[in-house]
């Protein structure tokens, strides 16, 4: 026999074509409605399944925001370290923006969504399995700004870490704040750019 990986039963098709419907429905209701106007019945039902399987995948509507947001959030990271890995080379600032730009237009694409999303991950529990991924995901994003600065030589790597932190409160507050949701994502870019560049000042005194 082979050694690749063994053909997975029918049960366990089953269970993953029933979560992608679950996902489904929940991305397309999610975007139509946002979160607020949205139910967990009307998501099993678009999905075609129980209510209790639903809650067999997620068991609240935070949950299910927190599936759909976390696949969107991890590709508009992949998106950004892309992007930023192309633009090294450029001085410091370039790439971060770089990086942040998928990021903010993801977080911002349904405000309400991106808002509830990054506040599920604060204040939510964090030993639940989807919040733990949409964690290790924001940890991905503070660990590629902090590689980006250490491409300077004038951030030691406990200043680039410290920075990366810095920044990515900026982004929370930026895509967050109710003063901000009317402004457009290039006008939060170019506040959140001007943010990053003052707290860049003393490093750019020192080279």
């Amino acid at each position: 026999m082979g050694r690749g990986r063994m053909p997975i039963g029918r049960r366990e098709r089953a269970k993953q074509a029933k979560r992608e419907r679950i996902m489904t429905a929940a991305r397309e209701l999610f975007a139509e409605h946002g979160v607020s106007g949205v139910t967990t019945q009307q998501v099993a039902h678009r999905a075609d399944v129980a209510i209790g399987t639903l809650y067999l995948y997620a068991s609240t509507k935070a949950e299910l925001l927190i599936m759909v947001q976390n696949e969107k959030f991890a590709a508009a990271i992949d998106s950004g370290l892309a992007a930023a890995n192309a633009a090294v080379g450029q001085g410091v600032l370039e790439p971060v923006i770089a990086l942040l730009r998928p990021v903010v237009e993801c977080l911002r694409e349904h405000t309400e969504n991106g808002r509830t999303y990054l506040h599920e991950l604060v204040f939510g529990d964090p030993a639940e399995p989807y919040r733990q991924a949409g964690l290790a995901l924001a940890d991905r994003l503070e660990d590629g700004i902090t590689g980006l600065f250490t491409h300077n030589e004038y951030i030691d790597a406990a200043d680039a870490a410290t920075l990366a932190r810095v920044i990515t409160a900026i982004i929370h507050i930026s895509t967050t704040a109710t003063l901000y949701l009317h402004r457009s994502d290039e006008a939060v870019l170019g506040d959140i750019r001007d943010q990053i560049h003052a707290t860049l000042a003393p490093h750019h005194r020192a080279a």
